[in-house]
Parts: C-alpha cells; sequence; structure tokens
C-alpha cells in the first residue's frame, strides 16, 4: 500500500489488474471484476446479465438483506424460497416450487462458507433456461465436487468487507467466463465509459464503483496467503467443535457435507427450539462476560425495509424456524485457543442454565 502511494496511479492501476488475474486464476474462470463491494457487484452482475423490470429471481430470505436490495436496484422481483435445514442454504426443491412463468434468475448464497447443493441447482437453472449467480461472498476458497465456489454459475459475486476470508476494508468482485460480461461490469463500474475507461465517451449509465489501488494491493497480499487463511479458520470452527459437542443443547454446524469444503466465514450454532425464543437474552448474557456475539440473520422478508417493497414468499417455515435459533460465536484468525475455549465454556454454561 506505501508503494502505491508513491505513484502516480491511485485508481485503475496495475494493482487493480493483477488483483482481478490472481482471483480470477484463484475460481477458476477467466475474469474478475474488482468493485468497491460485494453489494456492487451484486448489483453490476444483475444488469449486466440484463435482468430488470419485472423479472423475478429466486433469493434466500436466510441471508444478508444486499443479496435481495440489488434485486430490487435492477427493479426486478425477489422471490424468496426457502433453505434446507441443515446446510441453511437454498433448498433445490424449494427453489423449484417458487418458479414462475417471470423467474429470470436464482441467485445461490454460499451461507456461512458451507457451498450450496450446486449440482441440483445447477440442473434446474438448466433445464428451465434460468441465469445462476453464485453469492459467494462468505465462501471465498469453498469448494463443491473439487470445484471453486464461484465457478458454476453464469456469474458470481466476492465480498472483501473486513469480516470475510479476506478483506481489502471494502471491496468485491464480479467473477464470470462471458468477455462481453466481463467487459459490461467493468464499464458499469466507471460512469459507463467503454471498457478502457481512458477517455471521456459513456455508452451506459452508470455507476462510481470503482476499487482503490491501495485496497487492491491490500487484497492481493492476502490473497497470497488465502489458503493459510482457510485453514487457520479450519482449525478454530475445529477447536469450537471439540469443545461444544458435548452439549446437546447447541446444535453445531454441519462439519463436512457430502462432497463440500467449507472455508469457514462465521461459526453458527443453533439453540433447541424450546429456548428460540431466550436466543437474545443469551446473547446479552454473553455480552455481560465480555464476549459478543451476533444475530445471523434476520429473514430479510421480515425486515421492516421490506413490508413496502415488492416481492413474494414462497412457503418460508424452515427459514423462520431456524432464524430464531442461530447464535453466531466469535471468530476471526487472530482468535486465541484460550480464546476459544472461554467461549464454548461459557456459552454450554449459560445454556445449561435455561434448562
Amino acid at each position: 500500500m506505501a508503494e502505491v502511494l508513491r505513484t502516480s496511479r491511485l485508481s485503475l492501476g496495475p494493482r487493480l489488474e493483477a488483483f482481478e488475474q490472481a482471483l480470477a486464476a484463484y475460481v477458476g474462470v477467466a475474469h474478475a471484476v474488482a468493485v468497491s463491494s460485494g453489494t456492487a457487484a451484486l448489483h453490476l452482475c444483475l444488469r449486466a446479465l440484463g435482468i430488470g423490470p419485472g423479472d423475478e429471481v429466486i433469493v434466500p430470505s436466510f441471508a444478508f438483506i444486499a443479496v435481495a436490495n440489488a434485486v430490487r436496484y435492477v427493479q426486478a422481483i425477489p422471490v424468496f424460497a426457502d433453505i434446507d435445514a441443515a446446510t441453511l442454504n437454498l433448498d433445490p426443491a424449494r427453489v423449484e416450487a417458487a418458479l414462475s412463468p417471470k423467474t429470470r434468475a436464482i441467485i445461490v448464497v454460499h451461507t456461512f462458507g458451507m457451498p450450496a447443493d450446486m449440482a441440483a441447482l445447477a440442473d434446474i437453472a438448466r433445464r428451465k433456461g434460468l441465469l445462476l449467480i453464485e453469492d459467494a461472498c462468505e465462501a471465498l476458497g469453498s469448494e463443491f465436487d473439487a470445484r471453486k465456489v464461484g465457478s458454476f454459475g453464469d456469474a458470481a459475486v466476492l465480498g472483501f468487507y473486513p469480516n470475510k476470508q479476506v478483506t481489502t476494508g471494502e471491496g468485491g468482485a464480479v467473477i464470470v467466463r462471458d468477455p462481453a460480461v466481463a467487459a459490461a461490469v467493468r464499464s458499469l463500474r466507471n460512469q459507463g465509459r467503454e471498457d478502457a475507461g481512458t477517455g471521456f465517451a459513456h455508452e451506459s449509465i452508470g455507476y462510481n464503483y470503482r476499487i482503490p489501488e491501495m485496497n487492491c494491493a491490500l487484497g492481493l497480499r492476502q490473497l497470497e496467503r488465502i489458503e493459510e487463511i482457510v485453514a487457520r479458520r479450519e482449525a478454530i470452527a475445529l477447536r469450537y467443535r471439540g469443545q461444544l459437542a458435548a452439549h446437546p443443547g447447541i446444535e453445531l454446524p454441519v462439519a463436512c457435507a457430502p462432497r463440500c469444503r467449507t472455508s469457514w466465514f462465521a461459526f453458527v450454532v443453533r439453540l433447541p427450539r424450546r429456548h428460540a425464543q431466550r436466543r437474545d437474552e443469551l446473547v446479552e448474557q454473553m455480552a455481560t462476560r465480555g464476549i459478543a456475539c451476533g444475530r445471523y440473520f434476520q429473514p430479510i422478508h421480515l425486515q421492516p425495509a421490506w413490508r413496502a417493497e415488492p416481492h413474494r414468499s414462497a412457503g418460508l417455515d424452515v427459514t423462520e424456524i431456524q432464524a430464531q435459533r442461530t447464535l453466531a460465536l466469535p471468530f476471526f484468525n487472530r482468535i486465541t485457543d484460550a480464546q476459544v475455549d472461554e467461549v464454548g465454556a461459557t456459552l454450554a454454561a449459560l445454556v445449561a442454565s435455561l434448562g
């Protein structure tokens, strides 16, 4: 980053190109276009693929709100499909049931780094002639059938917010095979200029979704050690499992789904259904002991911002039940074994006290 500051290129320079090339090579797809955030990547992905007013897009409601917001940015309609109770990813059967003649695309979120069932979802998209978009913002390094997530769909998006496996501070990327789609995303991120971005000829109404060279320099260095990061996070997840496996009142995340390698974004446990209504109380009790926990995720269709937004829900009983039970434990690269043990012991004692 210091080297970048000594140059005359603070945007759209060589670090951006190197970062994009490294991302594309790592995921195993021809093109990567880095942008200012994962949300921007979703927005540009939808625009470049031609999704627009009146189109329906299948999305999970158990996800970060940006996945539905981006659909509304292009005036399309989110259709919330239910999730699988074990993996917390889209349930292919519920996806197929949610389709309509207006459906244009499926956005698959690899929740908490757990790969979704890409074989089944890709089959649905192929049979129905739908676009398939992977939201891999939480899953850099995850694999399905020995292929990196992000390499299955018509396009994919990555995010590099500080809580991700690799961070650029703020940032994201679109991953795509089709050079025409990549060129469209590059133009749109830079106010709709032609792909080279050297003049003031604007081909479309675009956006300022550029990512600075300093951010790309940071991301490039982190990407060089992605396997070390993924391995460390896996070790943290395994230690949590060892701490909590003997406590029947705590449901642990799936350790290793068939055909999958998980790049752990978060370690999210679930409370018994009889204690779901006391989840927030438990969060506060953990906080009083100096341990911060997260409530991942409040379903999007229940968010205040979505009460008046057009959308369609296709039976979300699993989403609503599971969302009440989830508790995200402290999870970051430099958490110590002693801290993991403290979190595990404290949580186990508090859950046991609930009866």
